[in-house]
């Protein structure tokens, strides 16, 4: 009797000081909740930490002295184009600036104040607007152009000069619904590293009459004077 006397005596305070422990942790501590690992002395779980977002959403950081964009081309006739500069929207169907044919913002290449965006319809609009707008570009500009449905069918030579004069490779070949991104500068000695172009050709498009989504990203060098 005195043996289970004592083995009730025992339970009735491990269940009591079961409950205390269950009210200091859960009502005491203001709702906190105390992991397993923290009541057997493995330290507090620490916060998972996140990884820092590069600007405009890109893969790599870009270096100091350089600026981060992105560039996506048009979806067939669909969805229009999109321009990020360190990490501002600067053209896009939201902004409700962009549209068919060949769509260019103007970014000051030594400080990266967006100086002007317009859009140049190459189907059935005016190709003048288009040559005195690349005629009034200054030295030191950089330039971002993103196609949207078709991008060419009202280009003619001047423009394709003007154009490769920025430095493009493959704005003598732009053709009907091809897809076009590219990333140049007025003054620019060599050939710029950001272009790219795909071709409408019905065997390998991925839409119904046009080629798929091109999408472009990098850091562009601060013009330093």
């Amino acid at each position: 009797m005195r043996l289970t006397g004592l083995i009730r005596i025992a339970t009735v305070m491990f269940s009591l000081g079961t409950t205390w422990l269950f009210v200091q942790t859960y009502f005491n501590t203001g709702w906190k909740v105390v992991s397993l690992r923290s009541w057997l002395g493995a330290g507090p779980d620490l916060p998972k930490t996140q990884p820092p977002r590069n600007k405009c959403g890109n893969q790599k950081s870009c270096p100091e002295n350089s600026f981060a964009f992105k560039v996506m081309s048009g979806a067939a006739n669909v969805v229009g184009p999109s321009m990020c500069f360190e990490n501002t929207i600067i053209m896009s169907g939201v902004k409700s600036n962009v549209g068919r044919g060949l769509n260019i913002a103007l970014v000051n290449g030594t400080n990266g104040q967006l100086m002007k965006t317009d859009v140049f319809d190459m189907y059935s609009g005016d190709i003048n607007l288009l040559l005195d707008f690349l005629k009034a570009i200054q030295s030191g500009t950089i330039v971002i152009v993103a196609s949207y449905d078709d991008p060419a069918t009202k280009l003619n030579d001047e423009a394709r000069t003007l154009l490769t004069n920025l430095g493009s490779s493959h704005a003598s070949k732009l053709a009907f619904r091809d897809n076009w991104t590219f990333v140049g500068a007025k003054g620019l000695k060599d050939k710029s590293p950001y272009e790219q172009h795909l071709k409408n050709e019905a065997a390998k498009n991925k839409y119904d009459g046009w080629p798929e989504v091109l999408e472009m990203e990098g850091c562009l060098p601060k013009k330093m004077d």
